[in-house]
Parts: structure tokens; C-alpha cells; sequence
């Protein structure tokens, strides 16, 4: 699903401006049934639905939380350079993790991506997520700046 739209809006100063939001998905087996975007962006600002470690459908590296977490990353980095978005333009991630004790490799595979960015993070610990070979989710937010 592709979709760009143009509105239209009055800001706090009475200007009028045009501002372009732009919604892609990825084909992926949740967007259609459940009514979302992988990467919406809007104006200088992008962000990324949850990704997982799925791909075409199926769940890679069940039971290895540090290469879901790699997956998961180069999912929505994929995403986000689809909206002109690249790495260093990532501001804030968030991860959810099914167990604590996957926080360290979770957080470690999240350096070896993020490392020299270092956006603001968080990880949040959480009873479960869609499928029950998931060991974590990741979102991403980007900032494009005049771009």
C-alpha cells in the first residue's frame, strides 16, 4: 500500500502552509487486516509501525532475541530509507522485549546499529507480542530535517 497525501493547514500564526504525508507498507501480513503503515512520514518527521524479525510471513531466528532485534532494525531501516530517511536521521527507537533477561543482547544488537547515532531509547519489558515466537519489536523515529 502506497499513499501520499496533501492537506492544507492554517498554522498558529494564521499562515497557510501545504504539508505532504506520506503512508507506505511493506505487504506485510498484518498492514491490510489490522489498518496500518509500516513508515508514515510527515513533513521533516518519520516513524515505523513495530517491526518484528517476519519476513514474508514467517518469523526468523525463533529463540535468538539479539538476531531478531538485527532483523527487526534492518526492517525498519529499510523502511525509513523508503521515505528518505537513513540511519543517522533516527532520533528515538523503542523496544519491547518479551523477557527481561533478552534486555543485554537486545540492547547490545541495538549499539551495534546505533552505536554512533545514539538516539533517545527505550526498552520496556512486556507479557507478549503478536506472535509467540517473537522475542522483541522495534520502532524507529526520524528526524529529516530541510530534506
Amino acid at each position: 500500500m502506497s499513499e501520499r497525501g496533501e492537506r492544507t493547514i492554517v498554522s498558529p500564526r494564521g499562515v497557510e502552509e501545504s504539508r505532504t504525508v506520506t503512508r507506505l507498507g511493506s505487504g506485510g501480513p498484518w498492514e491490510a487486516a489490522y489498518g496500518y503503515s509500516r513508515v508514515v512520514r510527515a513533513g521533516d518527521l518519520a516513524w515505523t509501525a513495530g517491526c518484528t524479525s517476519t519476513v514474508d510471513g514467517v518469523v526468523t531466528h525463533v529463540g535468538d532475541a539479539a538476531a531478531q532485534t538485527a532483523q527487526a532494525l534492518r526492517i525498519g531501516l529499510a523502511a525509513l530509507a523508503e521515505v528518505g530517511a537513513q540511519p543517522g536521521d533516527v532520533v528515538r527507537t523503542r523496544m519491547y522485549v518479551t523477557d527481561r533477561a533478552h534486555a543485554d543482547e537486545v540492547g547490545r544488537a541495538h549499539n551495534a546499529v546505533f552505536g554512533a547515532v545514539r538516539p533517545a531509547a527505550t526498552m520496556v519489558v512486556v507479557a507478549g507480542l503478536i506472535d509467540p515466537d517473537h522475542l522483541v519489536e522495534v520502532e524507529l523515529e526520524a528526524y529529516l530535517g530541510d530534506r
